[in-house]
């Protein structure tokens, strides 16, 4: 317990979806369940990470963030000092200790915190000083090397990175990057804008401009773009990125324009059903690392796509996908969807098929397992 934080036990709601679809020939049958977790706050909560089955992260408005060592049975909360005000849009951590918040918004208001002892102390490692810049999004592939993105600035991409642990940022050189489409950015709205991969891969999405693509680099050289076919337009493009091994990953988005109005603050399994497969711009595949995309199914909760995870080591290629207008999974790579919640949620996170985090408006926290 640290000063500013409270610790409240488990007041869990198993909600049973009542999906059971199998996978490919001679793969078990996944069974999804959902189970809210009560916390102590009702910030909105934006970015979460699953470190493993016991440990995870969430971050949210209201300079706020939260930890679980036990498997969500029990959650602390706390805000940092100095950070008054902010919006944490991503967290990372590598274990119970160390973790590393994102506060999203324009000039200083976009900063990079770290702390290594729990949350008691957090330390601001890097602060935004382009007032014309806004980061997005990060994402780390080891506890020392990590980067972070920003909305496009007099036509380059500031993306920074970190090869210490977060002691210290670098900008990526201009020259390996793809210059930026006028309006072009990224979004802040799940955390997952960025993925970084094995053999030191990274992936960047992004939108506000008729053609929305995904950037990509290799073992920190130079950065190619491809075009993606998700929705375009001012309030549109890719939202998230997410890749299971270093050729399969989804892009995920929409428009914000056809955002839902407001959440119903329902929290349950949907009706037992699955999508048409139907492509609506809002979910691309690829399986070659990226250098070509298709698109994927419609999934079946409403408006833009805010994030997406896959769950690893699941019998089939299962991904969750989550907006405002609820959320669903696929068994099949993204090719089709079948419906999982009915609330909106904002991001999500897997350790391993039996513990997935789903968070989002009003101190949402739902734990999602799957279950042959």
């Amino acid at each position: 317990m640290t000063p500013g934080s409270r610790s409240l036990p488990l007041i869990g709601v198993a909600l049973a979806a009542t999906a059971c679809h199998g996978g490919p020939a001679g793969a078990a049958p996944l069974r999804p369940r959902l189970e809210a977790r009560a916390v102590p706050t009702r910030a909105l909560l934006q970015a979460v990470h699953a470190v493993d089955d016991s440990v995870a992260w969430a971050a949210g408005h209201e300079d706020t963030w939260l930890r679980t060592l036990d498997g969500g049975r029990r959650w602390s909360v706390g805000a940092v000092p100095g950070a008054e005000g902010l919006e944490f849009r991503d967290v990372w951590a590598a274990g119970p200790d160390t973790a590393f918040l994102l506060a999203a918004g324009p000039g200083d208001r976009s900063r990079i915190y770290v702390t290594t002892d729990g949350g008691g102390t957090w330390t601001a490692r890097f602060v935004n000083r382009d007032t014309a810049a806004f980061f997005d999004c990060m994402d780390f592939r080891d506890a020392r090397h990590g980067l972070a993105f920003s909305d496009a600035v007099r036509g380059r991409f500031p993306v920074l990175r970190t090869d210490d642990g977060g002691r210290s940022w670098a900008a990526v050189p201009d020259s390996l990057l793809p210059a930026a489409r006028p309006g072009e950015a990224g979004f802040a709205a799940s955390g997952g804008c960025v993925a970084t991969g094995s053999g030191g891969r990274a992936w960047i999405g992004t939108g506000a401009t008729d053609a929305p693509r995904v950037l990509r680099s290799r073992r920190a050289g130079p950065w190619r773009s491809t075009p993606v076919p998700l929705s375009g337009g001012a309030s549109a493009g890719v939202m998230a990125v997410a890749f299971r091994d270093s050729l399969h990953g989804i892009a995920v988005g929409g428009d914000l324009d056809r955002r839902p109005d407001a959440d119903s603050g329902a929290s349950g399994p949907g009706e037992a059903v699955r999508g048409t497969g139907r492509a609506d711009g809002r979910v691309a595949i690829t399986s070659n690392g990226g250098r070509s995309w298709t698109p994927g199914g419609s999934p079946l909760l409403a408006g833009p796509v805010f994030g997406a995870a896959w769950v690893p080591a699941a019998p089939s290629p299962t991904v969750v996908a989550v907006g405002p207008g609820g959320a669903d999974y696929s068994i099949d790579g993204g090719r089709s969807w079948i419906r999982l919640d009915t609330a909106a949620y904002w991001s999500v996170s897997f350790a391993s098929p039996s513990t997935g985090w789903l968070v989002g408006p009003g101190g949402r926290v739902t734990r999602v397992s799957f279950a042959p």
